[in-house]
């Protein structure tokens, strides 16, 4: 994941670096005989990796327009986190310095996708970006009735 403005800087000139690359070894297999399936096998891993960092190049132009993905769970909390921060334009010193944070602190959660972080904090950087958080139930639980017979609550 790219979390800075230098990171996706260098991600696009290596991009370029790759195309010329790839280009390349294309090139040199053909000048070996390679052609078809087994062209398109040998050239695999190279397209593959560059296809991966176009794809995270393209997730963090994304978050730059504030087009952060729904939150579905708490799995992903720690990149959403992530891209609100670079969906306001902010450095993660700028982020620091509006938490009450020191910048390495961060460093620190963004490194780790804000593993372990707790509600609490979660609700802080929230509010500090005026970002409100809602749930829906997808399978809601029925109404609860009352079995006047024994007292007891039923599920309807």
């Amino acid at each position: 994941m790219i979390r800075t403005e230098a990171e996706y800087n260098r991600s696009i000139e290596r991009l370029e670096e790759e195309n010329e690359i790839i280009n390349a070894q294309r090139l040199h297999f053909i000048g070996l005989g390679y052609e078809g399936e087994e062209l398109e096998r040998l050239m695999q891993p190279s397209i593959s990796f560059h296809e991966q960092l176009k794809e995270e190049v393209e997730a963090y132009e994304r978050m730059k327009r504030g087009d952060l993905d729904q939150l579905h769970d708490f799995n992903n909390i720690g990149r959403w986190l992530i891209g609100l921060r670079i969906a306001f334009g902010l450095t993660q010193k700028e982020m620091a310095e509006k938490l009450g944070v020191s910048p390495a602190q961060v460093s620190r959660d963004e490194t780790n996708d804000y593993h372990g972080i707790t509600i609490e904090r979660v609700q802080y950087i929230l509010e500090k970006f005026g970002v409100k958080f809602t749930a829906e139930i997808e399978n809601p639980i029925p109404p609860l009735k009352s079995n006047s017979e024994n007292n007891n609550i039923v599920y309807a």
